[in-house]
């Protein structure tokens, strides 16, 4: 079972890593804090690439490297942490993105982030 949530999570890092990178790249953007830009000294679209791109990379390390496979799920967790700062600006603001279209949607997102991080290190635990 453990196996099969390892892949279904490295399918939908890899999945929404390359949506940052094509198809719902500007979208993206809105969940991007202005303050990001400055602490970061960059801009939201480099901000979105580079996400996109560590979702890949954590995505396919998920399936890739099983030996590491525990401080993979450390490192999904804490990108999964790293960017829920996102998450509340965009229902801070209530900004629209594909998907996240109204203020429930966008609030409920919010809940999601702790299952993610739940599913990152249970999945990718010894057993």
């Amino acid at each position: 079972m453990r196996a099969a949530a390892r892949w279904l999570l490295a399918a939908l890092l890899v999945a929404a890593g390359v949506a940052h990178l094509t198809v719902l790249r500007r979208g993206f953007r809105i969940a991007v804090p202005d303050w990001a830009t400055r602490l970061l000294r960059t801009d939201k679209d480099r901000i979105v690439v580079a996400s996109g791109a560590v979702e890949i990379v954590l995505g396919t390390a998920l399936v890739a490297l099983p030996r590491e496979r525990s401080r993979i799920g450390w490192a999904v967790a804490a990108f999964f942490v790293a960017v829920f700062p996102g998450n509340i600006h965009q229902w801070q603001t209530k900004r629209s993105a594909p998907g996240l279209d109204t203020d429930a949607r966008r609030f409920g997102r919010l809940f999601l982030q702790p299952v993610l991080v739940a599913w990152a290190l249970w999945s990718t635990r010894r057993a």
